[in-house]
């Protein structure tokens, strides 16, 4: 107990002396950015509802489109995985999406021209989004790496400092989002925000860039034997053409021996750094392989088949809600602001209820749980739309504060299992790429959920200021979100929220 309270105490104090300060505040920076961006697609927001004069089905088609980049997070994930170790750096990565997060909000705060234009704007945020996509991912690396540098006794600090800086951006960015917009024109809005990537850029280059966990030849050796335990994970087909290549490699090594009998002495160390050059190879190779035998396996697919599905039927109309709150509720951009902080905070409260009363339940009741609740918000956005809420004195605001804040808090119920969920169904040794893929095929779902919310906004012509047939949208999805009650059977029933 003592030395727990020990820790407790000299946490902060630890975690600059394990990590390094300007480590740990690239961490926070990063992970604050991710939070902080609600404060400039706010502005976009306005921009293609005031200025550009988007229909909501087109503004939600082009927000989901510039969305995509998060939807193949693996690819940059294998890209700098699969490097050779004494070669490996991640900080150029960083730079790179530093400056792919840092351009297009230049471009669109100082051109006109290209602000104005839905197909530049897209791009540009199709380009802001990879970057921004890329970072998330080499600073997951990184402080993966980190942590099995630094030792077990830190696990899960890295986590909860990223979580918490990236809630403290969330809430700050809303806030100041509303806030912005009533004081700022939307392109210096861009500008401003401009900043923080530039910021980003700068610091990644104060940080040491080596591969954390592998200062030794033993590390090394390790890295070698866990890509050898990776590929017992391939299909027979690819294990063979390992070895086929290795027997092909052998037997030149014996011509060579044969051909350069005074490079014997030598011959050990060569062989070595040609195995540690050949790792990129070997390295793609068995995660692709690995990727495909595990995602295979019944206990993954079955059950990140249905959180897939989970999104893909559920048409999100959120940026029509948007443009009915603003339009018809008169509602301004500040309230708005505020409301996201409401839902902020009761993200967080959702994830200490889970913890605390939910996680010891059966993971098919809290699914249950989750759609019936996010059902029932449904249900408080007709109340809202039908105008009945009016005859019992409820003001406008009231009912959309608590549709943010309920609807913030369950949603969570239903991200905590997919995120243990995840973690656990990755097999050793491809915990990373494989966590990437689920997440990836969520974020795919989302998307595919948006696109779908985009036709049944234009198929029932809720367009700028024809909000007729918003009720009967919210009513489809309502049902839509019902739907995937029906398929609980590919969760295994004996799982609960621990998923142990």
């Amino acid at each position: 107990m003592a030395a727990a309270q020990h820790r407790q105490v000299w946490w902060p104090g630890r975690m600059p002396a394990a990590f390094g300060p300007s480590f740990l505040c690239l961490v926070c920076l990063i992970y604050f950015i991710q939070g902080f961006r609600s404060f400039v697609w706010t502005a976009v927001s306005y921009q293609m509802k005031d200025l550009m004069m988007l229909s909501p089905s087109t503004s939600q088609f082009l927000v989901s489109l510039a969305y995509f980049p998060w939807s193949i997070k693996p690819i940059y994930g294998i890209l700098s995985d699969c490097i050779p170790i004494k070669q490996r750096k991640r900080i150029p990565y960083l730079i790179i999406s530093s400056c792919l997060s840092l351009l297009p909000w230049l471009i669109l705060g100082l051109s006109q021209t290209l602000r104005s234009s839905a197909n530049m704007l897209t791009a540009l945020l199709v380009v802001q989004n990879l970057g921004s996509a890329m970072a998330d991912v080499v600073i997951d690396a990184m402080v993966a790496e980190a942590v099995r540098s630094a030792g077990p006794e830190f696990a899960g600090d890295l986590q909860s400092l990223s979580w918490s800086s990236m809630a403290v951006g969330g809430i700050f960015g809303s806030l100041l989002g509303g806030y912005a917009l009533s004081n700022l024109p939307i392109h210096a809005i861009y500008v401003v925000f401009s900043a923080l990537p530039f910021l980003q850029l700068v610091s990644s280059m104060f940080v040491e860039d080596s591969p954390k966990g592998f200062h030794s030849a033993n590390d090394e050796h390790k890295y070698v034997d866990n890509q050898s335990s990776v590929t017992s994970f391939s299909e027979k087909g690819s294990s063979e053409a390992l070895r086929y290549e290795g027997t092909r490699r052998r037997k030149g090594t014996r011509k060579n021996n044969k051909r350069r009998s005074l490079s014997k002495q030598t011959e050990p160390d060569e062989k070595h750094n040609g195995s540690i050059n050949s790792l990129p190879s070997l390295s793609l190779r068995s995660a692709f392989f690995s990727l495909c035998t595990a995602f295979k396996q019944p206990n993954i697919l079955r059950p990140m088949a249905w959180f897939f599905f989970s999104n893909v039927t559920i048409p999100n109309i959120s940026t029509v809600m948007f443009y009915y709150q603003t339009e018809d509720l008169n509602l301004e951009a500040s309230f708005l602001g505020t409301a996201r902080v409401i839902g902020w905070f009761s993200l967080m409260l959702g994830t200490y209820t889970y913890n605390r009363y939910f996680k010891q339940k059966k993971l098919r009741n809290i699914l249950v749980f989750a759609h019936v609740g996010l059902a029932v918000i449904t249900l408080l956005d007709i109340v809202l739309v039908s105008r009945l809420h009016i005859q019992y004195g409820i003001a406008d605001k009231y009912m959309v504060l608590w549709g943010s804040a309920l609807g913030d808090a369950i949603n969570q119920f239903k991200m905590m299992p997919f995120l243990i969920l995840s973690g656990q169904l990755c097999p050793p040794g491809i915990e990373g790429t494989l966590f990437a893929l689920f997440m990836s095929i969520n974020n795919l779902g989302s998307t595919v959920g948006s696109f779908l919310g985009s036709a049944l906004a234009s198929a029932l012509n809720l367009t700028t200021g024809q909000f007729d047939n918003l009720a009967l949208g919210l009513g489809v999805q309502m049902i839509c979100t019902l739907l995937p009650i029906g398929f609980l059977s590919l969760i295994p029933k004996e799982v609960t929220g621990l998923t142990s």
